[in-house]
């Protein structure tokens, strides 16, 4: 089944969210390295109930181009994407759990009513080109949780990811032999957050190198982050067809502020 095209609002926007952190960079290591062994599952899950109770105008999240999965679910596919390639197919079923929203933000808007057009709690798995298969959670329909946000499994241990809407935290490790989850050593500072993906375009301009955050995976995270819906309207799975390139991680060893060594 081919993927249709489908159009978003402008508040989309991938730039951050391509692994980046200090974290993030230390998985891709850890994953590449064979540490885990070959990846075989992955949890990438998000909850909350919702954004009105902090945002000045939160009506936008539950109108196309909102969404948890476009809003939030971009943090967590690019994420995997990064650390575990292309995504080859998507199995998803969704809901709008509440048709209706109250803001209670200390906002002019406080009391007022948003409806919702736009799924709500997004569930499902993405199937990857190396074999991996992920179960994928993003929801504002959810009041607590104590669900791990972003955890890779292999066949010789388990990875556990920092938030990728952070950037920071710890990475830790467990293998198959271990009793206890290990802290992992950071490979880059953990301040390498947010902004590195456009300086790594500047930088890429004028080191005459590709650049890390390729127009290809933008499109093929959004190309996944769309099928969810697709395929809990169609009652099956959608295939994907975008790819991309795995972006090599950043340098080790560079100084604070630079990106290529020269």
């Amino acid at each position: 089944m081919r993927r249709r095209g489908t159009g978003v609002g402008s508040r989309w926007h991938p730039t951050p969210c391509w692994g980046a952190g200090g974290g993030l960079q230390t998985c891709k290591q850890v994953v590449d390295e064979g540490r885990i062994g070959e990846p075989v599952a992955a949890t990438a899950l998000f909850g909350n109930h919702g954004n009105e109770s902090w945002h000045a105008n939160p009506g936008f999240y539950y109108q196309p181009g909102g969404s948890p999965m476009l809003a939030m679910g971009v943090y967590y596919v690019s994420a995997l994407a990064f650390l575990l390639g292309p995504i080859t197919r998507v199995s998803g079923s969704t809901r709008i759990s509440f048709p209706e929203r109250t803001v209670t933000s200390e906002s002019p808007l406080r009391g007022q009513k948003i409806p919702v057009n736009v799924p709500t709690h997004i569930t499902g798995t993405m199937d990857f080109a190396q074999g991996a298969v992920a179960t994928v959670v993003q929801s504002y329909d959810i009041w607590a949780h104590h669900m791990p946000l972003l955890e890779i499994h292999g066949s010789e241990g388990s990875l556990s990811v920092p938030d990728p809407n952070t950037f920071g935290g710890p990475v830790q490790l467990r293998l198959h032999d271990g009793d206890v989850w290990e802290d992992v050593p950071l490979t880059h500072d953990d301040q390498v957050r947010r902004g590195v993906g456009a300086a790594d375009l500047v930088s890429a301009l004028v080191h005459d190198r590709p650049h890390r955050l390729s127009a290809e995976l933008g499109y093929h995270v959004l190309d996944v982050m769309l099928a969810f819906d697709d395929s809990s309207r169609l009652g099956a799975h959608v295939h994907i067809d975008s790819t991309f390139d795995s972006p090599e991680p950043l340098p080790r060893g560079l100084p604070p502020g630079v990106l290529d060594a020269r």
